[in-house]
């Protein structure tokens, strides 16, 4: 469909409840019987970042967008509204609905568009996807929502920036709805393919032959997928501060320690002290450290003697910061943040051209080869409407990096939430999976201005969502505590370490991802079968007077993990 932006809009007020001519209002007598329920279709996680020349088939069939009304020149006060829409009857405020479709622009080069919804009854409207948009190819838009409250009458349109885009042109749409428990469903069916597998033990004796009725014992000694948080120099010498952690965690990552302005405040007087003593602690705890970051581009968290150099003197201290840095820890993080927010901020390539960034990467991967590099940006998952962060901006800037020779290995999101919006989070990491590169949340937390219980609430969901994707590797919350017992936005213990209600979810959360240990005997063939979450596990088998015992290893595949045991006399 290919609609032209008329020459008198319609004007829709933003706060006021707008009548709507009946004959934009005219649904199909079916929709109110499709529009909140599924056929129960599995969620489909296809997505694409490439602009093509033809748009593929809608996914689900278009859902239940087969049913609903298309509208053409749909206006309201927003500027840059060049808009085919569907009119959409009875949405549910209980119902995760899924987004997606195909679009083009006619006018400039590139535009950006966004999907939002629009409730009639209240003209409250949300932002549910977003694409980098062409007027010579077509581009997948994703995303989702749910409803704060039920709309008997909404609308979902489409928006540019673009003062010249004359025509927005939509083809393979579809919403899919899903209920709360399919939703939920659909996670632990992706749980148990991705983060657990099966595992079969075989028994025999010493001449071979299966032995029936053997005591089997697992006990898992560590996790595979690493949840962590941020930690300080308060961990320090804190002896209950840092028995908790290591309960708990098996990453980390350094909140200030590691910035420019902290190692080295003053040119030339480089003070690792904190770091070194926190790397000591994390690696005591067997855990692992992401090194964070090496160059931060706003302005305001640049060292301010930095801020003074320019030309050949800012180009010799960044390349003698990360020569410092890498080489002091060759080896000792499993990651770097070589560009922290470069999404919103640009200071080092502003000074030192476009091709700064780059260099920065190839000059790290020389100085710790074994280290995985990653851009590191905010408001990725978290909103849809900052378009300067959106997955196609990412995608964008990383495919500009390759082609100056960077090698990419991670996409950092940071992950400051708000209330999320969890199927268009989902869409996100739909389309950076596409790039086949590991994706951590690298500084989840949710904001202050909501209470205790809902920052528990909503921090729950964003971890299953996490944790349940394809394409996510790892998860560090941002949760780092100061002397005085407060956090940057969320604590998951008051100062004297008892739980707040996000620490409960994240005890709830770690004793539902791990397989403490599993008990049974073997069966009529010899053997004993069961599923277990991805790690190191020790192994005990007894039969009679007979024992055997050892370690395996579950990583991740397809395929069932065979073990033979031969008990000895």
């Amino acid at each position: 469909m290919e609609v032209a932006a008329p020459r008198s809009p319609l004007l829709l007020p933003p706060r006021t409840k707008v009548p709507v001519l009946p004959l934009l209002l005219l649904l199909v007598a079916s929709l109110a019987r499709h529009a909140s329920s599924s056929d129960g279709s599995r969620y489909d996680y296809r997505a694409y970042t490439e602009c093509k020349p033809h748009p593929e088939p809608a996914l689900y069939n278009g859902g239940i967008l087969r049913w609903a009304k298309k509208v053409k020149n749909f206006r309201t006060l927003d500027e840059g509204n060049y808009s085919p829409s569907f009119v959409l009857y009875n949405m549910s405020a209980a119902t995760v609905y899924s987004f997606s479709c195909w679009v083009r622009i006619e006018g400039p080069a590139t535009a950006h568009v966004k999907a939002k919804i629009l409730s009639l009854d209240n003209a409250a409207s949300q932002c549910l996807g977003t694409a980098m948009v062409r007027n010579d190819c077509w581009s997948f838009l994703k995303g989702g929502f749910s409803l704060g409250s039920a709309s008997p009458t909404s609308v979902l349109y489409f928006q540019t920036a673009s003062p010249n885009a004359s025509t927005v042109s939509i083809r393979s749409a579809s919403l899919q709805p899903f209920s709360p428990e399919q939703w939920s469903q659909h996670r632990e069916d992706r749980i148990q393919l991705i983060r657990k597998r099966f595992v079969n033990i075989h028994v025999s004796d010493s001449n071979g032959s299966r032995v029936i009725g053997a005591k089997v014992s697992v006990h898992q000694m560590s996790r595979d997928f690493p949840l962590g948080s941020a930690i300080s120099k308060t961990i320090l010498g804190n002896r209950p501060y840092q028995e908790w952690f290591s309960k708990r965690f098996n990453a980390a990552v350094f909140e200030n320690e590691l910035k420019w302005y902290a190692t080295e405040p003053v040119p030339g007087k480089e003070d690792y002290s904190l770091a070194d003593q926190l790397l000591n602690f994390v690696q005591s705890s067997d855990a692992v450290a992401r090194g964070h970051n090496i160059f931060w581009e706003d302005p305001k968290y640049t060292p301010g003697w930095v801020k003074n150099l320019t030309g050949e003197q800012l180009r010799a201290a960044v390349a003698g910061r990360i020569e410092s840095l890498l080489s002091r820890y060759k080896g000792d993080f499993v990651h770097w943040d070589v560009s922290n927010e470069m999404l919103h901020f640009g200071f080092y390539e502003d000074r030192l051209g476009r091709n700064a960034t780059a260099e920065f990467f190839r000059t790290a991967r020389r100085a710790d080869p074994l280290a995985t590099l990653f851009l590191n940006d905010f408001n990725v998952v978290e909103v849809c409407d900052d378009l300067s962060s959106s997955a196609d901006e990412y995608v964008a800037r990383l495919r500009e990096l390759a082609d100056a020779g960077v090698t990419f290995e991670g996409i950092g999101l940071e992950g400051h939430f708000g209330k999320p919006n969890v199927p268009y989070v989902r869409a996100v990491l739909d389309k950076l999976g596409t790039l086949r590169l590991p994706v951590w949340l690298t500084e989840v937390d949710i904001s202050s201005s909501l209470d205790q219980k809902t920052q528990a609430a909503y921090l729950e969901e964003v971890l299953r969502e996490g944790f349940a994707h394809p394409s996510v590797d790892g998860m560090m919350l941002w949760t780092a505590m100061d002397a005085n017992g407060s956090c940057y936005q969320m604590c998951l213990t008051d100062r004297n370490m008892s739980n707040l209600p996000a620490g409960d979810v994240v005890d709830k959360l770690l004793g539902e991802w791990q397989t403490r240990e599993v008990l049974g005997a073997t069966n009529d063939r010899g053997s004993f079968n069961f599923s277990a979450f991805l790690g190191e596990y020790k192994l005990y088998v007894a039969y009679l007077n007979s024992s055997a015992e050892g370690t395996f290893s579950l990583a991740r595949s397809d395929d069932t993990k065979h073990i033979s045991i031969r008990l000895l006399p």
